[in-house]
């Protein structure tokens, strides 16, 4: 065999090997695009919000019903929260979660002052929501995703909290995660690493970007299973 041919089998068997992926210390593979910085407790202002029809419309894209259970993770200063508990009516529940104290006590003290028996708050996790199994009817992520740290643990560990029919509800911005949005096309590879099947998604001018809603799909796969998408 010539030196040529030799490199030539040598530079083959080099490109057929993905180099290793950075991972967590529980296996799941880190997040292979930027991470947002939490900046903010609301998206925008809440008059204009609702002059947008923007609540009203993300709920009933969401089909959100009556005596419903529902999450509103990265809850913030409770946009969602508020709405949802209105929506659900006094036979629901919503469960309002952030991992910042500052918005977890400003929402816990409207919650309290508005009388919306109807809510609990409390404070979450950066990779485990720690939701209840068997939960939920829909699970809210509105314009928070690309500030999750670890997203492919976190969407694990947050599956076992749907019902058998329950959704998660996904409202972000079409532009790169850096910039405080999440491409379409990587969201679903995301989700879809986790065992999400993608049910619908749908332009949302009212939200500022899109609404997407998975559902979960056959056995939880293992950590090591999965591949990071790229952004």
């Amino acid at each position: 065999m010539n030196r040529l041919a030799l490199a030539l089998i040598l530079l083959l068997a080099g490109c057929s090997r993905a180099p290793d992926e950075a991972r967590t210390a529980d296996g799941f593979p880190q997040a292979a695009r930027p991470v947002a910085k939490v900046v903010s407790g609301s998206w925008s202002n809440e008059p204009d919000r609702d002059k947008a029809g923007e609540a009203v419309a993300v709920m009933r894209a969401a089909d959100v019903r009556k005596g419903m259970t529902v999450a509103d993770i990265g809850a913030g200063e409770g946009y969602y929260t508020i709405r949802l508990a209105a929506k659900v009516g006094n036979k629901g529940r919503v469960l309002a979660e952030d991992i910042v104290p500052l918005f977890h006590d400003r929402l816990a003290d409207r919650v309290y002052r508005d009388q919306l028996d109807n809510v609990s708050v409390r404070l979450g996790k950066p990779i485990d929501p720690q939701l209840p199994t068997g939960s939920f009817d829909r699970i809210f992520m509105v314009h928070m995703y690309h500030e999750i740290d670890e997203p492919y643990e976190f969407l694990w560990n947050l599956r076992p909290a749907l019902r058998p029919e329950g959704l998660v509800v996904v409202v972000d911005a079409d532009r790169p995660t850096q910039a405080h949005g999440t491409p379409p096309a990587l969201l679903v590879c995301e989700f879809g690493q986790v065992g999400y099947k993608l049910v619908e998604r749908n332009p949302m001018p009212q939200a500022g970007g899109y609404l997407a809603l998975f559902k979960a799909q056959g056995p939880r796969p293992e950590p090591r299973s999965m591949h990071a998408c790229k952004g």
